[in-house]
Order: structure tokens, then sequence, then C-alpha cells
């Protein structure tokens, strides 16, 4: 993103990050897995837009397609992302 102009710093935040209370766990790089995508959108990312804190959130959890070869084959492990625009709607 940042190479294309588009700056995040201050508007990113890793769902994996958001789990733990970094200030008090040293986790180093977090969770993963669509576990944490789904805690962290309904405990926070929906929460804001319902209270109108936040307008439109562009919510793109990733993964790994993980293969029990590929990593001893020493192929690379493809990933995965869905887009999806969340946006509060006044009425």
């Amino acid at each position: 993103m940042k190479s294309s102009g588009q700056e995040l710093a201050g508007r990113h935040m890793d769902c994996g990050l958001e789990i733990y209370d970094r200030g008090w766990q040293d986790v180093h790089a977090g969770g993963s897995g669509c576990g944490c995508a789904a805690v962290t959108l309904c405990a926070k990312i929906l929460p804001k837009l319902k209270r109108g804190e936040w307008k439109r959130v562009l919510f793109v959890p990733t993964g790994a397609l993980l293969s029990t070869v590929s990593y001893n084959e020493g192929q690379s492990i493809p990933g995965i992302a869905h887009a999806v625009v969340l946006e509060r709607m006044e009425g």
C-alpha cells in the first residue's frame, strides 16, 4: 500500500495483535487464523461502527492455504484475502 502512495499508519490494525493486551502480554507476533478476524470484527469493529465512531472499514482478513506437504517440499505457501467494505448507514 505504501509503495502505491497509500499511508496506513494509524489507520491499520492487525487482528492477531488486537486480541492481546500488548502492554503486559509478551506475544511478539500475535495470533493467527480466522478466529482472530472473527473476534476482532465482532468485539471491536462492529461496535465502533454501530456507535458511529467509525463510518467505513475495509476489512481484509488474510490466511494461509496450508498444505501438509508443501512446506516439506520447499514450496511457497499461498495466501488468500477477501476484502469486505463495512459502512455505517444513517437512518
